[in-house]
């Protein structure tokens, strides 16, 4: 049977999916991205005068996560136990981790993706006056778990 968008009536017109008559269920995801830059650039972050990016990012992407009704036209707000969010400086750039939980009626997805997302634009912002070409890469769903539509683990890339 071929899946179908749950976003749309049988006209196409956009709607928002009624959850009334779903159980709520522990649901969690996890969400990855990466800002790539310069290694000058990261050398640059502890100094930066508007404050920590690394600290400021990871508030960033904690308050966006509960605003993301608010951002994302269908999705629901949600009740959301955990919003974790995580960054680690590599060698050529960030790696940003968010972690989201909740008990409701549908997962947590957007959350976690949002989440991610607005981190990596404050990195880019608290950073932007040191080099314009900073950028935001694989923004990726990593886990989920929980729902009708049951639990998904990004695959692996495979070594070259």
């Amino acid at each position: 049977m071929a899946k179908k968008l749950s976003h749309y009536d049988r006209t196409g017109r956009a709607r928002m999916v009624d959850v009334s008559q779903k159980q709520p269920t522990k649901r969690e995801a996890e969400a990855s991205a990466f800002v790539a830059m310069k290694p000058a650039i990261l050398a640059a972050l502890p100094k930066n005068p508007k404050g920590d990016p690394l600290e400021v990012a990871r508030v960033a992407g904690i308050m966006a996560a509960k605003r993301t009704a608010e951002l994302i036209p269908m999705c629901h707000p949600l009740p959301l136990a955990l919003v974790d969010v995580d960054l680690r400086v590599c060698e050529n750039g960030v790696a940003i981790t968010s972690k989201v939980s909740t008990t409701a009626e549908t997962g947590v997805e957007m959350e976690a993706l949002v989440a991610v997302t607005v981190s990596a634009l404050t990195i880019y912002d608290m950073t932007k006056a040191l080099d314009k070409g900073i950028e935001i890469r694989e923004i990726v769903l990593e886990r989920k778990s929980g729902g009708k539509s049951g639990d998904y683990h990004r695959p692996k890339p495979k070594k070259k």
